[in-house]
């Protein structure tokens, strides 16, 4: 397995997000403190400076603003306040590299512990930190030769039954190649981070971040010879619903954070994304460690 890299030293400007119930405002004025010490510079994302009550001059921004003005991102919660950071990061077209600090149980992603924050910090702000390098996915919704939607995400890309019929059809194409005609809840495309989220909770396998693979994986197939199948992100998939019957209804879905839905005709494309995310690294644990301990292997 290829090595983690390392960051250049040289951070001017950090942003802060943190989840939208984090109650502890003393934590956050003193990490503010902390980092402004050491010369930095400290944005809030708007709704962080409202819990932390940050004071009037102090400047604050949405999360895509922020991401664009950033050397480096701070998150504190957990994997879905990540996601939500790491997406903005993507749409923005910078790799601002990511420390996310878990509140509460370890996260897949979030695997700093609260403990562990500082030292990671200045690890980080030393160059000595290590970090990963995880591929993101790129989805189109297409109408036709319009695009409806385009959106970056970490995990995946969902494409699934709406609230009014119990199963669809989904055409399902890697590159120029057919792969199936799947009748299920829905077909999710991973990325092999996104692979111990939605897809690991509907018996998709687990993909180490450095290998260069999607996931595709059935939702509840009609056919339980409809299995999951890892392809080369070289690949790009085309998913399409049939609508055969008045009471159909399809969503895309991406990230969990943002969805739209599908009329007859409209296809999903996912790809690699031209950047990966660069993702600080716990030095107290690996993933295999990090795999360990949340799905309690080897436990009785």
């Amino acid at each position: 397995m290829a090595k983690p890299e390392t960051l250049d030293p040289g951070f001017r400007t950090v942003g802060l997000v943190a989840r939208a119930d984090l109650r502890d405002a003393a934590l956050l004025a003193e990490l503010t403190a902390w980092l402004e010490t050491r010369g930095l510079r400290v944005l809030l994302d708007d709704e962080t400076a409202a819990l932390a009550g940050a004071p009037a001059g102090r400047l604050a921004l949405p999360k895509h603003e922020l991401a664009r003005q950033v050397d480096l991102a701070v998150v504190l919660g957990g994997d879905g306040t990540l996601l939500s950071m790491a997406d903005r990061i993507a749409e923005a077209g910078v790799d601002t590299p990511i420390v996310g600090v878990n509140f509460g149980s370890l996260g897949f992603l979030t695997e700093i512990t609260l403990e562990e924050l500082y030292p990671a910090l200045q690890s980080t702000l030393d160059g000595t930190a290590r970090v990963d390098r995880r591929l993101m996915l790129r989805s189109r919704v297409w109408r036709g030769e319009a695009v409806l939607a385009d959106r970056i995400v970490l995990n995946d890309v969902v494409v699934s039954r709406g609230s009014g019929v119990s199963i669809i059809d989904l055409s399902v194409s890697a590159g120029d190649e057919f792969v199936t005609r799947v009748r299920a809840d829905g077909v999710i495309v991973a990325s092999p981070t996104g692979s111990t989220a939605y897809n690991l909770a509907c018996g998709g396998p687990i993909v180490h971040p450095e290998v260069d693979a999607l996931v595709l994986t059935p939702i509840a197939p009609h056919t339980l010879t409809n299995r999951p199948v890892v392809i080369p992100a070289t690949a790009e998939v085309r998913i399409q619903p049939t609508f055969d019957r008045d009471d159909v209804e399809a969503v895309a879905s991406f990230d969990g954070q943002f969805a739209t839905r599908l009329e007859s005709g409209d296809a999903v494309t996912v790809c690699p994304a031209p950047k990966p995310l660069r993702l600080v690294r716990s030095t107290a644990r690996t993933y295999f460690e990090v795999l360990r301990q949340k799905l309690k292997w080897g436990e009785r």
